[in-house]
């Protein structure tokens, strides 16, 4: 039996700051190129990924694995009670940068799947795509890997995600989709002047603050039957304007967005523009807006991977997961124009954090999680 426990170790031991690979990529392909993979590296612009399949190419069933090896920087190093690339275990506890999120669940699912295909080859194949790039910009990772796949002709029929998904317990939540997010960034561009000669001036800051007064006082929407309501929040306000005396020429601010599938990027980018028009036309200042789009909303209806999932999940901790579209964006955002995809994964609470770490037991038991899922495609 592979030891998913010691696997984790293994890989944070590997220095795998956003972009660098660390030799975590290298360490997964001798562990599955050993249990019969077929491993492929698929590095693009100098992000590293991994390609590793069991069985024929085009199969009419593939289930797939998709996660990442990169982790966040370890800030503080001094604060750390434990290496971050040490892998040590203490307390029940496997301690390093990227416990949580998410060398467990590659891990898990590495060793999962090398059990699965060594005791019972199933009628089909079984896909890791891992890539070294999720906490970056996410341009050359999986998304690298996908164009990969469609060139060589290699498809997925489902995927799991293994990014972590449950709150408070391993296995109270699964998430079958993702809200889409966006950055808005504004630059108001007025007269600048003397302070005591406001009528002399066209003071950008007035404008900036009723624009984003609106944009942040206006309701986007009540929510659908799998999201929450969409949200927009100011995240910075920017003048650098040193002088209690000098109304600025130009004042800037950053709105984030976080939407559901009422919406479209296009839809709100088209939303914001208005405002700022109706802004330029009642003040006489400019607006300037750029907009970053980092995914679309995407829903994966409740079906056959969901059932599979929350069948797996009950079947190993006897919680049925609640199907969710909380939290922030993922790589599933890209699989999900590829195939059917679902994330599980491992409670979140110590994701980028000082002292990141994640029990022991906790990583046995998403393998025999991820092994049980399978097992049930392939019966």
């Amino acid at each position: 039996m592979t030891d998913a426990a010691e696997l984790t170790r293994a890989l944070i031991r590997c220095p795998t700051v956003t972009p660098a690979e660390g030799g975590a990529l290298v360490l997964l392909a001798d562990v599955l190129g050993a249990a019969g993979f077929a491993c492929t590296r698929v590095d693009r612009n100098g992000t590293p990924n991994l390609y590793a399949r069991w069985g024929a190419r085009g199969h009419a069933r593939t289930f797939g694995f998709n996660g990442h090896t990169d982790v966040v920087p370890v800030g503080d190093a001094a604060a750390w009670t434990a290496d971050p690339f040490g892998g040590e275990v203490r307390d029940g506890m496997i301690w390093g940068r990227g416990a949580t999120d998410m060398k467990s669940a590659v891990a898990a699912f590495a060793a999962a799947a090398i059990d699965f295909v060594q005791d019972t080859p199933p009628d089909g194949a079984v896909v890791l795509a891992i890539t070294g790039d999720e906490e970056g910009a996410s341009t050359d990772g999986t998304i690298a890997l996908l164009d990969w796949m469609a060139a060589e002709g290699e498809a997925m029929t489902a995927c799991i995600v293994g990014e972590p998904t449950c709150p408070k317990t391993l296995g109270d939540m699964m998430k079958i989709g993702r809200r889409g997010a966006m950055t808005a960034y504004v630059t108001v561009r007025g007269v600048q002047g003397h302070s005591a000669y406001p009528h002399r001036a066209n003071n950008p800051l007035t404008a900036l603050v009723r624009l984003l007064d609106r944009l942040a006082t206006h309701e986007l929407d009540k929510g659908t039957d799998h999201f929450d309501p969409s949200t927009l929040a100011i995240v910075t306000i920017d003048t650098g304007n040193p002088a209690a005396n000098v109304i600025p020429a130009a004042g800037r601010a950053t709105v984030n967005l976080r939407f559901n599938d009422i919406h479209t990027s296009a839809t709100l980018t088209d939303w914001l523009r208005r405002e700022c028009d109706r802004i330029e036309a009642e003040t006489g200042v400019t607006v300037e807006m750029t907009v970053k789009v980092s995914g679309e909303p995407f829903l994966t209806p409740p079906g056959p991977l969901s059932d599979l999932v929350a069948r797996a999940v009950a079947a190993e901790t006897g919680l049925v997961p609640v199907m969710s579209t909380t939290g922030g964006t993922s790589d599933a955002r890209f699989i999900k124009d590829h195939c059917p995809v679902v994330e599980f994964g491992l409670v979140g609470n110590f994701m980028h954090q000082v002292d990141e770490r994640v029990p022991v037991a906790e990583v046995h038991a998403l393998k025999a999680i991820y092994g049980r899922m399978l097992r049930d495609y392939f019966a």
